[in-house]
């Protein structure tokens, strides 16, 4: 029954929030205005009907919000109903804004800790740290509040004061009330800016919102005022997009002024749209690398796509993430949201990298991946063959090495995490993020600090033999000589932790690394030692550096060189 209702409801829902839109765009279309004004009273008496009979009460708000999403899952992730009690966050998410004490914060266990504080922000300046557990906001108890109670509760309005009480291990005085003012937190979407390898300005840019181009061109001309960068490179890499308009002005950086970066198209005219770039570019000949992985998608893929299909930059990486489709923001009545896909979107090639088709489902109801992506060839600027489809497939391709499952294993449980946290209470000072390393005396500790009794393996080797070991009984193959070669596999497949932990280091380091830079650098620091250990930055610094790759790849010219007059030697007379 309940799930009779969930349908009916869902169904409902549907005939109301697609009807009005349908009667926008088919005004014309009698026959479907009647159907659509026909299914909306139908709606309107059923529900009053159930709310009047059911026999039990109905939370009217929970069941149209429960239904209107799913409905939305059978469209597009992206189609989205944001009610009034969420559109804040939503909005946080465009402008990169929110007033707050400016900490990120994670559950764990039934209780929530301080993950890490942004640098300069309310958290930070009072000596907030990560691995604080938050036990009382303004004297009111957190004990039972999830991760988006306390994140609420945490936010608030610039200059309204809050008091934060939190326990730390590994302090003598564990139990610590900070007293602080909330302040605009402004989130930047460059993470960091700087120069490695000794001639690259290195740009990381997290997210596209607001002010995502304009703080990408403060960096770009600051690198640029450096007489040592040579060559400058965008890291999109885990960028999921944002706002597009900030897309179309940061290719603008970098290609003449009235250059198309896309086109959309959509079921309307209204939704036919070209877009070139608008502003005077900052530099259009130095030589760009744009580095990319699978998190790379929406806006990200446009910046990338584009500069590459304008042969303006090689692009590193693995393949992008394939969404090449645009959302726009509807209001709703009684301040609510609605986040729809109203086009899809055509780089300067003409190449759409839309992945999945969901408009096309198989069988089992699931969405169709796009056609074969060879049979989609189409051309950059200088004639290279480019492919649509399936993302942003880079110029040049790194595959990622594969993370051991030890590794995964530390993140997961917060081994890393909790060692980093009582490191930094042992060590006031460590020293700067490019100069530290994880030596042999740090790794042994981490080893001993983990206790083999609680560390959890996934157990994937034990999963397998066993399952194979009922396979081979349910078909008849489990005798005594069998049973013996599945014991001595059982004792060769056994975890050895020490043994593990010395194979998989160079993993381990890494993120061991990271979540200790924090403690003292923050994120910046992160970053900084990160791009230490970094395969695909050290490839675009090789590719840059080498003579004449740059241009090949790009089919460009070879950059001319300036000549040197030779000396002429002097006579004796």
């Amino acid at each position: 029954m309940k799930n009779k209702l969930r349908n009916l409801v869902l169904i409902i829902a549907l005939l109301a929030v697609v009807g009005q839109v349908a009667m926008a765009d088919d005004s014309d279309n009698s026959v479907r205005n009647t159907r659509i004004a026909r299914n909306l009273d139908i709606f309107n008496a059923l529900f009053k009907e159930l709310n009047a009979c059911y026999v039990d009460s109905l939370d009217v708000d929970k069941s149209i919000e429960t239904a209107i999403n799913a409905m939305l899952e059978d469209v597009d992730p992206y189609t989205e109903y944001i009610p009034a009690k969420a559109t804040e966050d939503f909005m946080v998410i465009s402008t990169g804004e929110y007033g707050g004490i400016g900490s990120y914060i994670f559950e764990r266990g039934g209780k929530v800790y301080i993950s890490e504080p942004y640098q300069g922000s309310p958290a930070a300046k009072a000596g907030m740290k990560p691995g604080d557990r938050i036990i009382m906001i303004d004297g009111e108890s957190v004990e039972g509040w999830d991760n988006g109670k306390v994140s609420e509760h945490l936010k608030g309005q610039p200059s309204t004061p809050i008091s934060v009480t939190v326990v730390r291990k590994y302090d003598p005085d564990s139990v610590k009330t900070f007293n602080l003012n909330r302040e605009k937190i402004k989130v930047d979407p460059v993470s960091y800016y700087g120069v490695i390898h000794g001639n690259i300005g290195y740009i990381a840019l997290d997210t596209y919102n607001e002010h995502s181009a304009a703080n990408v061109k403060n960096a770009l001309l600051e690198l640029k005022a450096n007489p040592a960068v040579k060559y400058i490179i965008l890291d999109l890499r885990g960028n999921g997009g944002g706002l597009l308009d900030s897309a179309i002005q940061i290719v603008g950086l970098f290609v003449p002024k009235g250059t198309q970066v896309l086109q959309t198209r959509g079921k309307t005219k209204q939704q036919e749209r070209n877009y070139k770039t608008t502003e005077e570019p900052v530099d259009t000949e130095i030589p760009l690398a744009v580095l990319v992985d699978g998190g790379t998608a929406s806006a990200a893929e446009i910046t990338a796509g584009a500069l590459q299909d304008l042969d303006r930059a090689v692009v590193l990486g693995t393949r992008s993430f394939g969404k090449g489709l645009v959302q726009a923001t509807r209001q709703l009545p009684f301040d609510a949201l609605f986040k729809v896909t109203v086009s899809k979107y055509y780089i300067p090639s003409g190449r759409l990298i839309q992945e999945i088709d969901y408009s096309q489902k198989d069988e089992a109801g699931n969405p169709k991946h796009t056609v074969d992506t060879t049979a989609q060839q189409y051309h950059t600027a200088h004639g290279r063959v480019v492919k649509g489809g399936g993302g942003i497939t880079p110029d040049i391709v790194i595959e990622p090495l594969k993370a051991s499952r030890v590794a995964y294993n530390i993140v997961r449980d917060n081994w890393a995490f909790d060692y980093a946290v009582k490191y930094a209470a042992e060590h006031p000072t460590i020293p700067a993020a490019q100069d530290f390393k994880i030596t042999d005396e740090i790794f042994n500790d981490f080893k001993a600090f983990i206790d083999p009794e609680k560390f959890q393996y996934d157990k994937v080797c034990e999963t397998s033999l066993e399952s194979l070991k009922k396979t081979a009984e349910e078909e008849g193959y489990l005798n005594d000589e069998t049973k013996a070669e599945f014991e001595r596999l059982e004792k060769l497949l056994k975890h050895d932790l020490d043994k593990d932990l010395d194979l998989h280091r160079d993993d381990i380091e890494k993120l061991l690394g990271k979540e200790i830079i924090k403690n003292y650098y923050y994120q910046r620091g992160q970053m900084i030692f990160a791009l230490g250990k970094d395969r695909v930055t050290a490839r675009a610094s090789e590719m840059f550096n080498k003579d004449g790759e740059y241009e090949k790849i790009l089919n460009l010219q070879p950059a001319k060189k300036a000549s040197v007059p030779k000396k002429q030697s002097k006579k004796k007379k």
